[in-house]
């Protein structure tokens, strides 16, 4: 990727297509062929830039990009990160074998791979189950060593020999192991060291992916495109008391309780880690050996500013170039000199109210952790009354409107408008405090209008989405019943997550961003029991798992679409979780960076292509 010097226009649109007929390279017509569903474009207007005053002050901190935003990192450990935070830091200081080709989330260019593989150029084989990467010389890590072929084979037999609850291990485990966990549902190990091994080999100066069976070729390489597939310096793991790549011992490494580069830096990306000041900041500086030539800041530092007040502030005046603007907020900022908006961006995400059925016992969030009008029992949602009173004590519509002031959609199931498998046409659950107050009364016999309940909902701070959603609830289910109390609490990102993994929150609001635009990328977190959601939320249905596994292997588009409207029925009658909304984005930035792009799947600001003037 060049630097694209001189390449802004102030002014110019940023358009983005999540295109059709998206993802999978097409197979040789003698071979089996893989599944080729397709993908449209949401139905959203096209992104518009707003450049309201021409800047009349000097920049500030030329040598500089300071990003003001909420939270910070759970993890600068790739294996082990899954949430946009810790991605984004590891999106700058790792790489991958290759990477999204700028806005696109279906074209792909070579990074640590000198090559994109493809049947045409002979390093895609046997029906699609051996994917050959060469491998680029002279690419330095950040500790000064060369980045070898071991390196990268080390680096994705790692993420398969983690494999931690919750963790993206499952996207590489699927199509190399065929399985989506290394363990079952007793925590027993199910894989041996050889399967790991064989899966991916180092040959010659190349490295080689064994798949199980054929597997879309495209979403393979959107997997391999993201951070959980960035490739670390193998010594600096090690040395970090990491697992040295051998068969002794590796169970030892599974699932364990902590990221074992919880704060290291063994990437080779542009930037590298100067420092992390927890609840402060994360100040990347840059790599001066990087391969491509290095960045256009001497440092990239994402600031944590959870207050409105403070971050607008420091925005204004141009101590940050780019902000995390609350949507309750927006009108604070349009029209102030200097401040770029881009609007109506199209999203591959979305927001859920998700049900825990079997909360942890030990749990500081269900009080007394019975029936009793002082708390709730581990058990409390799996009535499914309770669960239908809570999503009728929504106020959908004002939710969207005081929440993004409009500016997204609800769905009736967790796939998004835009992929296919989305149906406008099905029902969803409506703001009803009646049919909630019947809910409520049929909920465990009656004890539980009877006796009433105390529970505290979470969110993490900062997020004023996630406390209006929270907020909203409380007041409307307080209203139904004196008895019900719900306490609303703000803790910080990290412990948020945690908590959530411990499965110590009786519900949670979280959203999901597409690891690749699938449905299957959706329905399987959200709906099977192995999924990330759902396994957080212990709910299990077996014909929904049989589903889900059917999709991923389906070739014809209408029967992928008989799935699809199948499991968005089953997801209306079981009620695991509620949408809330598909949100359009938006970017906020001072009028002097210039190369910014969006592309919908990255976990946030991509630095390395920009700069200031």
């Amino acid at each position: 990727m060049s630097r694209r010097t001189l390449l802004a226009i102030l002014g110019v649109i940023v358009v983005i297509l999540i295109a059709a007929a998206l993802y999978y390279v097409t197979l040789p017509p003698t071979k089996t062929p893989t599944p080729t569903p397709t993908v449209t474009t949401p139905t959203t207007p096209t992104p518009t830039p707003t450049n309201t005053t021409t800047v009349t002050s000097a920049i500030k901190n030329p040598d500089k990009l300071i990003e003001a935003t909420i939270g910070e990192p759970e993890t600068l450990d790739p294996a082990w990160a899954y949430d946009t935070a810790s991605g984004e830091v590891i999106f700058n200081m790792y790489e991958t074998l290759i990477f999204f080709d700028r806005e696109s989330v279906d074209k792909f260019v070579p990074m640590i791979a000198t090559q994109v593989p493809s049947f045409e150029n002979g390093l895609i084989k046997d029906n699609g189950t051996t994917i050959i990467f060469p491998i680029r010389k002279g690419i330095k890590f950040h500790s000064g060593r060369e980045l070898t072929p071991e390196d990268v084979e080390y680096s994705l037999e790692r993420v398969l020999v983690m494999d931690r609850d919750g963790g993206p291990s499952w996207m590489l485990l699927d199509p190399l192991l065929g399985v989506q966990s290394t363990r079952d549902e007793k925590g027993n190990i199910i894989v041996s060291f050889e399967d790991i091994d064989k899966a991916v080999e180092v040959q010659g100066d190349s490295v080689v992916l064994h798949l199980k069976k054929p597997y879309p070729i495209t979403t393979l390489f959107q997997i391999l495109s993201q951070t959980w597939s960035s490739i670390v310096d193998k010594q600096c793991a090690i040395a970090h008391g990491d697992w040295d790549g051998t068969e002794k011992n590796w169970t030892k490494y599974n699932n364990p309780e902590n990221p074992p580069l919880q704060e290291a830096d063994c990437g080779s990306g542009p930037f590298m880690l100067d420092r992390w000041e927890h609840g402060k900041q994360v100040v990347l500086k840059k790599f001066d050996q990087y391969w491509r030539g290095p960045a256009n800041f001497s440092e990239f530092i994402i600031m944590k500013v959870d207050e409105w007040s403070t971050r607008k502030l420091m925005f204004l005046r141009g101590d940050v170039d780019i902000a995390y603007v609350p949507r309750q907020n927006m009108k604070e900022v349009e029209g102030e000199p200097g401040i770029r908006i881009i609007k109506n961006l199209p999203t591959v995400t979305n927001d859920a109210l998700f049900f825990n059925f079997n909360i942890s016992p030990t749990s500081p969030y269900i009080g007394s952790g019975k029936l009793d009008g002082e708390g709730i029992p581990p058990n409390f949602f799996q009535d499914k009354n309770v669960r239908l009173a809570f999503v009728h004590s929504i106020d959908y519509d004002k939710y969207i409107e005081e929440a993004w002031f409009g500016e997204a959609i609800r769905t009736p199931g967790p796939i998004p408008q835009g992929l296919p498998g989305y149906f406008k046409d099905m029902p969803m659950y409506t703001f009803d405090l009646k049919k909630a107050e019947e809910y409520f009364k049929k909920a465990w016999n009656g004890q539980l209008w009877e006796k009433g309940f105390k529970l505290t909902i979470l969110y993490n701070t900062g997020n004023v989405q996630r406390k209006t959603l929270a907020e909203m609830i409380k007041d409307k289910v307080e209203s139904i019943n004196p008895k019900f109390k719900i306490e609303v609490r703000a803790v910080e990102w990290p412990e948020y997550l945690k908590a959530m993994v411990r499965g110590e929150l009786p519900v949670f609001i979280i959203g999901w961003l597409a690891d690749y635009p699938d449905p299957y990328n959706f329905v399987f977190p959200y709906m099977h029991s192995s999924g990330t959601f759902a396994a957080w939320q212990k709910y299990k249905n077996e014909r929904v798992d049989k589903l889900v596994e059917e999709l991923i292997t389906t070739i014809d588009p209408k029967k992928r679409e008989d799935i699809c409207r199948e499991l968005t029925s089953i997801y209306y009658e079981d009620v695991p979780s509620v949408i809330v909304d598909q949100p359009l984005g938006r970017h906020y930035e001072r009028d002097w960076v210039h190369g910014w792009y969006y592309n919908p799947i990255y976990p946030g600001i991509y630095a390395y292509p920009l700069w200031k003037g």
